[in-house]
């Protein structure tokens, strides 16, 4: 493997118009703010190109276009140009000393759109496929399912009615923070489509006393798995609701990097983790808590921040590799509009195909840049 220096990183801004209602791309008046992304386009010495993307996402962490960018631009490129663009554990090293971490990594969003260029560049460059870069075939095909999150329960049919017309069969709550509503929601969703894996996901949005009691409720409603019930801090609430057993607890936004995931499988916190590449500093990162959960028996669940193109791309080659068993929550075709790709992804019949060029196997459209560039 020869190495091949970083020449240059560029930053282009990409918004995404949204469809639909979902509440993490709401203003404060309810307005929709559309998709916010920032494309990262690493080029080499020798002229070999790699793309990626950061999907920040303020309403569900601290991150925002604004500082992708800003931190990207003056603080990540200047230490990695000149860097092998191999090295991923160097690139990650200098990544981590120039913006530090606090609990775990440190706007983990922002350094995704580094590694995912570098996964993209390093593919091409020895022309390999995820699936080869991992020793995994895995599968071709993710089955994907509808995000539900109504304002009231009356539209709760509508929703799922357009779900079925567009070819899913299984769908993913929002719920918190009212557990009446909840309930009812889940109850009126697993009458409406009893065949598939209902998840429920509360973001940390319910106080101990009410996870504990509800869980219970969930599970009678039909409710799967519980995502995230309480905040990441909350360790000893985590740790009660694991050991209650009334539903598999699910990590989320508390597993950042792998070394937080190991802690918190030692302390009992968790029955596995909704994987995220974005949440977790890119794919490098996320395939070690793949095998992690692999390691300690655990669930294995695909996620996403309601991903684009490059960031979609990444996703379905982790959960493809890792032959995911449940539906995925990947829930950008549903919820977005636009594209920067050639060949963009479309659902069928539930299901979105598992790239399988080199890299993170998808061709970048680059006058697509500036028409989904935001508006001043």
């Amino acid at each position: 493997m020869l190495s091949v220096k970083i020449a240059r990183i560029e930053t282009f801004p990409v918004v995404y118009p949204t469809v639909g209602r979902f509440k993490f791309f709401e203003g404060p008046r309810g307005e929709p703010l559309g998709r916010q992304t920032v494309v990262v386009k690493i080029t080499a010495e020798d002229g070999s190109i790699g793309w990626g993307q950061s999907v920040p996402t303020p309403k569900w962490s601290y991150e925002t276009l604004e500082t992708v960018q800003s931190t990207t631009d003056r603080y990540l490129a200047p230490v990695l140009v000149g860097r092998d663009a191999h090295d991923m554990e160097g690139v990650h090293a200098a990544m981590n000393a120039i913006i530090a971490p606090s609990f775990s990594t440190g706007q983990p969003i922002c350094k995704a759109g580094i590694d995912l260029a570098l996964f993209d560049l390093t593919g091409r460059l020895l022309r390999q496929t995820a699936a080869q870069v991992w020793k995994r075939k895995g599968r071709n095909r993710i089955t994907v399912s509808w995000t539900l999150n109504p304002k009231t329960l009356d539209d709760v049919p509508g929703l799922i009615e357009e779900g079925r017309k567009r070819g899913y069969r299984t769908f993913n709550v929002k719920v918190a923070p009212d557990p009446a509503f909840d309930v009812e929601l889940c109850r009126t969703v697993k009458k409406l489509a009893p065949e598939g894996f209902l998840w429920a996901d509360a973001n940390g949005g319910y106080d101990e006393a009410t996870a504990l009691e509800v869980a219970p409720r969930l599970a009678d409603a039909g409710v799967a798995v519980l995502e995230q019930p309480l905040r990441p801090n909350r360790i000893t609430g985590l740790q009660k609701l694991k050991k209650q057993g009334a539903l598999p607890i699910i990590l989320d936004e508390g597993s950042v990097h792998s070394s937080d995931l190991e802690e918190f499988i030692k302390l009992g916190m968790c029955d596995g983790v909704a994987m995220k590449p974005a949440r977790c500093g890119g794919l490098t990162d996320a395939w070690r808590q793949i095998e992690l959960c692999e390691k300690f028996g655990l669930m294995v669940l695909g996620s996403g921040l309601t991903d684009p193109d490059l960031s979609l791309a990444a996703s379905l080659l982790l959960y493809g590799a890792c032959d995911l068993k449940y539906p995925a929550a990947l829930n950008g075709p549903q919820f977005l509009s636009g594209t920067i790709l050639k060949e963009p992804f479309q659902p069928t019949n539930g299901e979105l195909a598992v790239p399988s060029g080199f890299g993170l196997g998808v061709e970048v459209d680059e006058a697509a840049l500036a028409k989904l560039a935001p508006r001043r």
